[in-house]
């Protein structure tokens, strides 16, 4: 015999720790490690300019293992998404729903996608070199893999992954349980904002003003339209631009740009 029992809803308290920890264990420690390594830049006794922050570094000289330990970390990020996932579900929110992350608008979502691309992503190329020349970043290193068979696919498969772990945390599961709170539309967009920049402050503080103005461009399309697979398409086509193109063109090219 099957027993079926009522879930009562979560207390705003009890809903609040639920975020707090799944922050924590995602893009919220992200955050806290970030600063800590800003501070240690800017206390390393040299400029913020002449210093690096690398993406995707390389985790092992053994080409086969480093391939285990990249495939591996993308899987483990992952992980709390499915988690608020199943938060949203275990409240009978439907978050593949509510969230917009169903695939039966391919067309919108990728045209979508691609106009949000072009309009984050010009002006952010401008901004990152203006903080250069500011001396308010650092030198950022998009990728620093091997040039082996696997590493463009993986560089690919893991801009993927940082487009879904932020956009499903940062703006639908965050935005969403901020808005059960009764919290006003201006708050729940800074706060999604300032945690996108806050993650990013290990490259410096231009990184930081451009990802919180990539927040509230976010935040606002998903308050406007409730779909996140449109953001999902935009964040990965920026972070394949960035990393693949990294990689593959020619230094001259890199150097000059």
């Amino acid at each position: 015999m099957t027993v079926e029992v009522d879930r009562r809803p979560a207390t705003r308290r009890e809903a609040g720790f639920e975020i707090v920890v799944v922050l924590l264990l995602s893009l919220g420690q992200s955050a806290v490690y970030a600063v800590v390594s800003l501070i240690a830049k800017l206390t390393a006794g040299k400029p913020l300019s002449q210093q690096t922050a690398t993406l995707n570094p390389s985790q092992s000289p053994r080409p086969y293992l480093d391939l285990t330990y990249q495939l591996l970390g993308i899987f483990f990020a992952l992980v709390p998404v499915m988690l608020a996932l199943y938060l949203l579900h275990r409240d009978r929110l439907a978050p593949v729903r509510t969230l917009g992350l169903d695939p039966g608008r391919p067309g919108p979502d990728l045209a979508w996608g691609a106009a949000l691309a072009a309009a984050i992503g010009i002006p952010g190329l401008l901004l990152v070199f203006a903080a250069a020349q500011l001396g308010l970043n650092a030198q950022i290193v998009p990728a620093a893999l091997r040039h082996l068979w696997w590493t463009i696919p993986v560089l690919i498969i893991a801009a993927m992954q940082n487009a879904i772990l932020e956009e499903v945390v940062v703006v639908g599961y965050l935005m969403t349980r901020l808005r059960s709170f009764g919290w006003r539309v201006g708050w729940v967009v800074a706060t999604s904002a300032v945690l996108r920049g806050s993650y990013h402050l290990y490259q410096g503080f231009g990184a930081f003003v451009g990802n919180a103005v990539m927040g509230v461009v976010f935040s606002l399309f998903f308050l406007r339209k409730g779909r996140v697979m449109p953001l999902i398409v935009a964040h990965a086509l920026l972070d394949i631009a960035a990393f693949v193109g990294y990689t593959a063109l020619p230094k001259a090219w890199l150097s000059w740009l």
